[in-house]
């Protein structure tokens, strides 16, 4: 059978494999990229899933606009002007069916076969996949500690002659934790609008911050519509709902709004209803708080686990927020043999080379959750890997 040659550059990922491994009994998962149920507001959405249902059920049920059950789509406006300082005149704001379809309309509608995308190395899988399957070519630029390389990306702009769009997650990325500075989000920006390029800028993980100061979206700062924001709630609410949303000047948006259409039509409407009577009912700034307690809980025992039995014997990020910390191993240890060693020993994370924007690139780096497993199966597995380090490093 014959497939579309766009297909032939998306590649599946081990991730789902991995995934498949942490079903077996008695495996220890550092290996999702999921929130913690413990976190979802179930006792909130039952109350108001019963009203829905007694008295709105026609309505959550039905069709509807296209653009975002309307009540939502002003609640986000107003949070995003309030929280981020985002969101000009010619901004417009679109419900969709969960962030990722959020970047595969941008693709659709934007990229071409052959246009170049620049992005972080490494980064989100299935945003590169997104652009991928219209015929991106991705340039990864390494990371530093405080973001991407910024002079390499101008580097590219400079030299590459079909640059069409930027591809970010500047707070706690995916898979890396890192946050971009302030200073270097506002160069990358200077930067777009030199070469007349579109940032995108996903930001999953933004509100889940629980050390550090505040650090401005770079749409905070978007006076000429160069940037096009993709925001979500599947961190800070439920994932499953799936219900996203992108903030982008007028005319990428109408172009989106058509993307969406020949789509799913609308991003289920009872969702859009349950999230929008909880934030009227409800304080989201008090709900996320506490999800930054929670959060930072388990990136502490992750991290206190990884200085007790691992050490210097492996690298490691200290992210200020999000759901991920990086790793490192030393040269000498290869990444598959480890990996391998700790499936035999039941525990799962996320080896490097499905974030990497080059499928040659070396891989020494893997991906460890915090946000899934207890204290107690975080300090379990953690001193298993380094009992395995330290056996593989003698």
């Amino acid at each position: 059978m014959e497939y579309a040659e766009r297909m032939k550059e998306i590649k599946s990922s081990s991730i789902r494999e991995i995934l498949k491994f942490t079903f077996q009994p008695g495996v220890i998962s550092f290996a999702a990229g999921s929130p913690s149920p413990l976190t979802f507001p179930v006792e909130e959405f039952g109350e108001i899933s019963k009203e829905i249902f007694a008295s709105r059920a026609q309505e959550a049920l039905q069709y509807n606009i296209t653009e975002g059950y309307p009540p939502l789509v002003d609640k986000i406006v107003q949070y995003n002007k309030k929280r981020f300082d985002m969101g000009r005149d010619f901004d417009r704001t679109l419900i969709v069916t969960g962030a990722q379809q959020g970047l595969d309309f941008f693709a659709k509608v934007f990229i071409n076969e052959g246009d170049v995308v620049i992005c972080e190395n490494p980064s989100f899988v299935g945003g590169m996949n997104a652009f991928k399957s219209y015929g991106a070519r991705m340039i990864g630029v390494d990371l530093e500690e405080d973001g991407i390389d910024v002079n390499r990306v101008e580097e590219i702009l400079r030299t590459e002659k079909k640059v069409k769009a930027i591809y970010l997650i500047p707070t706690f990325q995916n898979p890396s934790g890192i946050t971009m500075s302030a200073k270097k989000r506002k160069e990358i920006y200077a930067l777009a609008k030199k070469h007349q390029v579109l940032i995108v800028e996903d930001n999953p993980y933004g509100e889940l911050r629980y050390r550090g100061e505040d650090i401005l979206p770079i749409k905070a700062f978007d006076e000429e519509g160069l940037v096009v924001y993709v925001g979500t709630f599947s961190k800070t609410l439920s994932a499953g709902m799936r219900l996203g949303f992108v903030v982008a000047q007028e005319e990428l948006f109408s172009k989106m709004v058509l993307a969406k259409q020949v789509s799913d039509v609308h991003t289920p409407i009872y969702f859009q209803i349950l999230v929008d009577e909880y934030l009227s009912r409800y304080d989201y700034s008090a709900h996320i708080k506490n999800l930054q307690g929670f959060y930072a809980e388990k990136c502490d025992a992750m991290l206190t686990s990884l200085d007790t039995y691992i050490g210097d014997r492996m690298q490691y990020t200290r992210p200020e927020g999000g759901l991920f910390i990086w790793c490192t191993l030393p040269d000498a240890i290869d990444l598959d043999a480890f990996t391998r060693r700790a499936m035999q020993e039941k525990i799962a994370f996320v080896p490097g080379y499905d974030f990497m924007a080059g499928s040659t690139d070396t891989c020494h780096e893997l991906r460890l959750n915090f946000s899934i497993p207890t204290e107690e199966q975080i300090e379990t597995g953690i001193k298993t890997l380094g009992t395995i380090l330290k056996e593989m490093n003698q």
